[in-house]
């Protein structure tokens, strides 16, 4: 994500690494029989979700309203 500068492929890496740390917590909750760790990544996928509608929607009026190609370009958030 350091590395990239479209903002739509830097969202599909945050989703990655969300994903990432939620096959860990139902891992690591399946080997210690425990569901906190289901629960907890069940919650963090309903707020990856809505990350990723608030997200899009602000990338969409952004390149609506700009016709932007880099993260770099969005330096001002002025109207």
């Amino acid at each position: 994500m350091l590395i990239r500068r479209n903002p739509l492929v830097m969202l599909i890496c945050i989703e990655l690494m969300l994903n990432a740390v939620n096959l860990t917590l139902v891992a690591f909750s399946r080997q210690l029989n425990n569901r906190e760790g289901q629960l907890f990544a069940l919650m963090t996928m309903t707020v990856a979700a809505a990350e990723a509608v608030v997200g899009l929607a602000i990338l969409v009026d952004i390149f609506r309203v700009r016709d932007l190609e880099d993260v770099d370009d969005l330096s001002e958030l002025k109207g």
